[in-house]
């Protein structure tokens, strides 16, 4: 299966819990830094939930 680049632009600082849960389920921690997940309905949509905050490399 095809893989995304996912890479975290923006702060966690001053997000809801949710948000926060969400970027720490997709494995990122610093900002600047980039993890690469199976491209999946379910990832698809965690990425869309917290759009604002992440950067998505194909």
């Amino acid at each position: 299966m095809a893989k995304i680049k996912i890479k975290l632009t923006r702060s966690k600082i001053g997000k809801t819990e949710r948000q926060k849960r969400t970027v720490e389920a997709l494995g990122l921690r610093k900002i600047g830094q980039i993890v690469e997940k199976e491209d999946t309905p379910q990832i698809r949509g965690m990425v869309k939930k917290i759009s604002h905050m992440v950067e998505v490399i194909e």
